[in-house]
């Protein structure tokens, strides 16, 4: 038998030990799958969650059953790349022969008081806090600190469902500064009209209990802050004596392997994942393409074959504005804005088509395909 353990359940985690256990099955492998929380979070939903919508709640149970994955409902305290241990917070070992590492990234906080009095969307349970402090709030101003696409999603959607709350969205940048002119005047044209207070080329400085801090020491007041202002990989990475970037994310060859460990296999947000164009930023395009590739990587190894290389290009960033809007700009491989986009109705049904549950999508690989079209749009796996 060989061991697979794969850290983390989120989209890529989930997708990497289902594939991994329908592929090696014959070869066995037997795979389990490690997760702090016993239910499935969509993450690109948390925005939602945080607005007060009660999404579908799906066990992670349910969702691998059938695949001959084990679920193991427990948080990783330590990882030993040299023992092929990991160790959970209430004292269970797990070995392993493989491991795909799947725990993500969590919000940066290099900003004096993130951690302390800022709201984030690192798990379910911090997107529920933040509906439940709005909702006691009835009224008064929310700042959303990023103006990327998680900082814009945010801020269109808290506006959208608390239309007495004042919905103020600070950016170094100018927000939706990845999309092309027309996609971005669109795009500024909804936040206005949902009444979002959009303040780009400011740095926060500091987070407070009740205000923001901007460089210059101007002062603007919340009652709740959301911080979206960048990820970075958990420090156990780095402190297991893995080889990581300068956002503490695996670094991996074209077959998903750690360079330093290659029984350790990283994907998703924490993996630091080399193409021609650059390193890959943490999107939910790339993060079941990579889990897919790392668990045909193990495979291919298993057998005794040279892996094939990773190989992957963007085709979109479909943004929500609320429940009743959105804007979808193409781009090319690199991720830059092509001139076509879509907007309002069309968008809408577009990123529902490419960006809906990802249960579907499983259910395809438990039955051995591998899925076109929704989050593997461009996965280029052949």
């Amino acid at each position: 038998m060989t061991d697979i353990l794969v850290l983390g359940a989120g989209y890529t985690g989930t997708a990497a030990a289902i594939r991994a256990a329908v592929k090696t099955r014959r070869l066995g492998g037997r795979v389990t799958l490690v997760n702090a929380s016993p239910r499935f979070t969509e993450r690109l939903r948390l925005h939602q969650t945080a607005a007060g919508e009660h999404l579908a709640d799906h066990s992670l149970r349910d969702v691998v059953a059938g695949t001959g994955v084990e679920f193991v409902a427990g948080r990783v305290a330590a990882l030993d790349v040299e023992r092929r241990e990991v160790r959970l917070d209430d004292g269970r070992v797990l070995g392993y022969d493989k491991l795909v590492y799947a725990l993500g990234t969590v919000t940066g906080d290099s900003v004096p008081g993130v951690r302390e009095h800022a709201h984030t969307f690192d798990d379910h349970r911090r997107a529920v806090r933040l509906a439940e402090r709005l909702d006691a709030l009835q009224e008064g101003t929310v700042v959303v600190a990023g103006g990327g696409l998680t900082g814009i999603e945010a801020a269109a959607e808290l506006a959208e469902a608390h239309p007495r709350v004042h919905v103020v969205l600070l950016s170094r940048g100018r927000p939706g500064a990845m999309l092309g002119e027309g996609a971005r005047a669109y795009l500024e044209a909804a936040l206005e009209r949902l009444g979002v207070e959009v303040r780009g080329g400011v740095e926060i400085t500091k987070v407070l209990p009740d205000a923001v801090e901007l460089a210059g020491g101007e002062l603007v007041r919340s009652d709740a802050t959301l911080w979206t202002g960048g990820t970075e990989g958990l420090p156990m990475a780095a402190e297991s004596g893995l080889t990581v970037d300068a956002r503490g994310r695996i670094v991996v060859d074209s077959a998903l392997r750690s360079v330093s460990h290659p029984d350790v296999y990283a994907v998703g947000d924490a993996a630091a994942v080399s193409q021609r164009f650059g390193v890959l930023h943490g999107t939910c395009q790339g993060g079941i393409p990579t889990g897919l590739h790392a668990a045909d990587s193990l495979t291919a190894t298993l057998r005794g074959r040279t892996p094939k290389g990773f190989r992957f290009g963007f085709v979109h960033q479909p943004v929500s504005i609320g429940r009743k809007d959105a804007v979808i700009q193409f781009t090319r491989p690199d991720d830059s804005p092509r001139r076509a986009f879509l907007k309002g109705r069309a968008a809408i049904v577009y990123k529902e088509a490419v960006s809906s549950s990802p249960l579907a999508t499983y259910k395809l690989l438990k039955r051995g395909l591998v899925p076109v079209g929704l989050f593997s749009l461009t996965a280029g796996l052949k």
